[in-house]
This record gives C-alpha cells, sequence and structure tokens, in this order.
C-alpha cells in the first residue's frame, strides 16, 4: 500500500477463522485442562471428607472413652458406698469379706445372663464355689 502513499498502521481483526484441525486441537486442550481441573477439585473433595470422617470418628472415640471412666468412676464409688456400708453395718466384717460378696454376687449375675440368653452355647463345668473367687482374681 505504499505504493499508492497508503501507510497502514493498525489494524483490526474480528473473524479469525483458523483451520478446523487448529480448532479441534485448541478445544482438546480446553477440554483436557478442565477436566485434569476438575480431577483435582474432586480429589480434594474426597480428601477433605476423609479428614473430616476421622475427626468425627476421633471425636466419637473421645466422647465414648469420656463416658466409659465416667461409667467407671460411679462403679468404684458404688463399690466404695457399699463396703463402707456393710462394714459399719456388720461388726467385723472386713473389706476383703466385703469384696469377696460383692464378687460372689457378680459372678452369679453373670452365670444367669449368660444361661438365659436364647443363642447361648455355654457349658457350665461343675466346680467349687470357693474357687470362684481365687479364679475372678
Amino acid at each position: 500500500m505504499s505504493l499508492y502513499g497508503y501507510e497502514i498502521v493498525q489494524t483490526l481483526i474480528v473473524d479469525v477463522e483458523p483451520d478446523d484441525q487448529v480448532k479441534s486441537s485448541m478445544n482438546e486442550i480446553n477440554a483436557a485442562s478442565r477436566l485434569r481441573e476438575a480431577a483435582f477439585e474432586k480429589a480434594e473433595g474426597e480428601k477433605i471428607l476423609q479428614i473430616k470422617q476421622a475427626e468425627g470418628e476421633a471425636e466419637s472415640n473421645y466422647l465414648a472413652g469420656l463416658g466409659i471412666a465416667r461409667q467407671r468412676q460411679a462403679i468404684v464409688e458404688g463399690l466404695k458406698e457399699s463396703v463402707i456400708g456393710f462394714s459399719t453395718s456388720v461388726p467385723g466384717a472386713s473389706t476383703k469379706d466385703v469384696m469377696d460378696m460383692i464378687l460372689i454376687t457378680q459372678y452369679f449375675d453373670t452365670m444367669k445372663a449368660i444361661s438365659v440368653s436364647a443363642n447361648s452355647s455355654a457349658v457350665f463345668i461343675p466346680h467349687e464355689l470357693e474357687d470362684a473367687t481365687s479364679e475372678q482374681r
């Protein structure tokens, strides 16, 4: 155009039409990029889900442990009160005698619970009752 006295300084191209193969390649590149990003986001979501599940399970176990600890503490307090009450109401009874009696009572409760269970296949072997306290210890 300079032959005719014109100089092109800047031009605006509004409709670029690349070859179909180039378009297809560019679309595949964009699709692959989006798929990669989607896979990353999905993996991050699964990671967060697993972390939250683990945190929930840990909290549940912690609270269950607190409950068990409180239950055992209540049992110990109850046993303590029983021993003190029995020792004061029965003169000459030692703490060992009271604990042996509690142990035998728990033994009989356990035997009863096993025997009344519908699916129980336990076999009871006869033995001396005196052995029960020594076996339990």
